[in-house]
This record gives structure tokens, sequence and C-alpha cells, in this order.
């Protein structure tokens, strides 16, 4: 099997501390180093479409979340994971871009609700083709069935970390 740059870092451990398990290193320094060359990869795409990964993930939640591409930014934010603050500059972005608009909420006109416009419809649904042809060649090395094995590993590793629902049935 042909080495990596983490299997040089592991033998010169292993050289150095050879009383250390290092079996643990090798699993998360290759997906810390997935993970930049994913983020660069990704990057690149994004900003083909004059947008950056968090914008990519604001336009992509309104998208799927399906007609009429509205949501409050409460409920952005608590999808995205981040502040409240972050959001509201991040919408700032995407709404001077015209790529959304907030408009009032109709049940509560104190709020407002967060929309795709035709202009952010046109561009998340070019960026996210764009993005899964990027995903399909990052990822061809690996046959099918290897992309499921990974998918079912890494599954089982988040939803421990993550204290994910347990699956049905044991």
């Amino acid at each position: 099997m042909a080495k990596d740059r983490v299997d040089a870092i592991l033998e010169q451990w292993r050289r150095e501390r050879p009383e250390l398990d290092t079996s643990t290193m090798g699993v998360i320094g290759r997906i810390n180093r997935l993970a930049t060359l994913f983020g660069q990869s990704h990057a690149e795409v994004f900003a083909a479409f004059g947008i950056d990964r968090g914008e990519f993930d604001v336009l992509a939640t309104l998208r799927r979340s399906g007609e009429p591409y509205r949501l409050s930014p409460t409920e952005l934010f608590r999808t995205l994971m981040m502040s409240s603050g972050g959001m509201t500059s991040r919408l700032d972005r995407l709404e001077r871009a015209g790529l959304v608009r907030r408009v009032p909420d109709p049940r509560d006109r104190r709020s407002v609700r967060v929309e795709l416009t035709d202009h952010g419809r046109e561009t998340i649904d070019r960026a996210v083709e764009a993005h899964v042809a990027n995903q399909h060649q990052l990822l061809a090395a690996l046959s099918g069935a290897d992309r499921e094995r990974l998918a079912g590993v890494m599954r089982a590793l988040l939803r421990s970390l993550e204290g994910g629902p347990e699956d049905e049935g044991g």
C-alpha cells in the first residue's frame, strides 16, 4: 500500500517514542488533512459563484427548505449552528448581492423572514450542482462500496461524539 504524509509522521513518532500507540494519530491526522484539502477545493468552487462557504450554507439551507424558500433568521442560525450576530452579517452580504431578501413575517409584524430571490435560487442551484460534481471528483479514488463503508464508520463516530439517535432495532 502506498504511503502518505501521515505515514512519515507516524514513523518518526514510532522511532522517537515507540511506547506510544499512535494509531489514533493516523486516523485524526488524515481526517484533518482531508478537511483542509476539501475546504480548499470547496472554496474554489464557491468563489466561482461569488460566494464563500458560509454564504453557500445559508443559500443551500433556504433552497432545501422547499417552497417558498423562506426561513426566519433564528431558524437559519440554529440550523447552521452559528451566532445570531454572525448570521446577521452573512445575511447583510447576501442581501447586498441580491441573493436573499428580508420580508415581513405575515404572522408577526415585528419579525422578518429571509427568502431566496430568483437570482439567489439560480445561483444556489448552479453552485450546488458544481459542488456535488466536485465532491464526486474528490472521492473518485473510492469505489461506491468504499464510500458507503467510510460513510458508515464516520456516521458511527459522529453519533458517538454528538450524542445522536441510536439505530432502530439496536
